[in-house]
């Protein structure tokens, strides 16, 4: 179950928005197996000062108004490779939604799944109404 915080410059127009949106859970269901109704996303528009996002030393630049922060909290267990892979399959799809590679910085963020709760305060996962999603 990822949690996906998506923060972009501001300037897009609602389809492009979407199709990031769907972009990245595309590349979670196609990826991580996650089911497809499971899709739990926040998509954040700043201003382009508001995004600060250097090249940490690698040596590209990014466009002004191109920056797309993908921010992944998700359970704990999977492997590296998987993770390569994902991060692979967020910059093809995401350039088909008009996101150059360069553009793109992606964190990925793992808990447990005591960590979650989806609504009444309770953990669904840990009271066993949901099954704890497989490796």
């Amino acid at each position: 179950m990822p949690l996906v915080r998506i923060d972009l410059i501001r300037g897009r127009g609602p389809e492009n928005i979407r199709a990031i949106a769907d972009a990245v859970q595309h590349s979670l269901i196609d990826v991580l197996r996650i089911p497809e109704r499971d899709r739990f996303q926040i998509v954040t528009q700043h201003d382009p000062e508001d995004i600060i996002a250097l090249d940490a030393g690698l040596g590209f630049e990014r466009t002004p108004a191109g920056t797309v922060v993908v921010h992944i909290f998700t359970q704990r267990g999977r492997s590296t490779g998987d993770k390569q892979l994902l991060y692979r399959a967020l910059a093809e799809n995401l350039a088909k939604a008009g996101v150059d590679g360069k553009d793109l910085f992606i964190s990925y963020f793992e808990n447990g799944p005591e960590d979650w709760s989806f609504a009444d305060g309770r953990a669904q996962y840990i009271e066993g109404d949901l099954p704890v999603p497989a490796r």
